[in-house]
């Protein structure tokens, strides 16, 4: 029985969003709009959105680009901005993410990762680019951080987009209650489902959550008819297994009617993210994915008796 906090008289019209990428090619068909909704239980350790893991929003500081001026702290009513051995440094204990300094940063080192916004003002700007949508077959896609997370915002902005006839796509790490996913399971056109690792033990270890809950809900999605493609981050050192490239054909397998299976190769474009917000990344020294090795992955996946599309 779906509980009452899901029925549509108290479905909540703002969200925490910490993007929206318009012209986006890689979150589903044609020309999309991707909105970024924060807050995400999986704490996965090659995360390249770590701003995305709290739900609050965030200062972010770019030491990089600092030049110690200082005027950020004159301008914060909390001490969050302070000078230690020589270096700017943030005591973020005590941010309550107010912005102030943010406005007072001339170099751009300094920026708040979300920002509190109503379904109309979203959808206003997703809309922006319909006849884009209309000519490439695309639309908008909520993704994350784990969007189920704010899940009556989300609730409300899908059945809302679905009355402005846009095509929805919801990328979902799957870490949610059965019953929120069947609630919204018909304003989603396609869901984008991603699989960390296929073994419970590592995806534990990696993400730090079972993968249980997350198959169950793929099965039942599935079950049910729900348009479903497989996201797979490949990790070099981490899920790149043959063990684990055999549980994805397995599931291809087990799921024939699946609409795809996307591999999304390592990148390490984000790593500077976790430096921003405090944060020691241990997949420093790891590169990003090349040519030479995607075509290896491809290989080995058809070896699999898999079919994928390589990102």
């Amino acid at each position: 029985m779906v509980r009452n906090r899901y029925r549509k008289g108290i479905m909540k019209k703002t969200g925490i969003i910490f993007d929206i990428q318009r012209f986006s090619l890689h979150d589903g068909p044609g020309i999309r709009t991707t909105v970024f909704l924060k807050g995400c239980p999986l704490h996965c350790i090659w995360c390249h959105n770590p701003e995305s893991w709290s739900r609050k929003p965030q200062l972010m500081f770019s030491a990089e680009k600092c030049r110690q001026c200082m005027a950020c702290a004159g301008s914060c009513p909390n001490s969050v901005h302070i000078q230690k051995l020589g270096e700017h440094v943030l005591d973020d204990k005590n941010c309550d993410a107010c912005g102030k300094c943010v406005t007072q940063c001339v170099y751009g080192a300094l920026k708040l990762s979300g920002e509190e916004m109503d379904v109309d003002t979203v959808l206003k700007e997703v809309c922006a680019d319909k006849s884009y949508y209309d000519n490439s077959g695309g639309g908008v896609t909520i993704s994350g951080g784990e969007p189920m997370l704010q899940f009556s915002f989300l609730q409300t902005l899908l059945g809302e987009a679905k009355k402005q006839g846009l095509h929805t796509c919801l990328e979902t790490g799957g870490f949610a209650q059965k019953e929120e996913f069947e609630s919204i399971r018909k304003d989603v056109d396609l869901f984008l489902f991603d699989i960390k690792h296929t073994d419970d033990a590592a995806h534990k270890k990696y993400t730090g959550v079972s993968n249980q809950r997350i198959l169950a809900n793929l099965d039942d999605l599935y079950r049910k008819g729900a348009k479903l493609r497989l996201r797979c981050p490949l990790i070099p050192g981490i899920n790149d297994t043959d063990e684990h490239i055999a549980g994805i054909a397995a599931l291809t397998r087990k799921y024939p009617e699946l609409c795809g299976v996307e591999i999304l190769p390592y990148h390490d474009m984000g790593k500077g993210k976790w430096n921003q917000i405090g944060r020691e990344y241990e997949l420093r020294d790891l590169k990003s994915t090349d040519q030479e090795q995607k075509a290896v992955l491809h290989r080995r996946f058809l070896e699999a008796g898999c079919e994928v599309m390589m990102s």
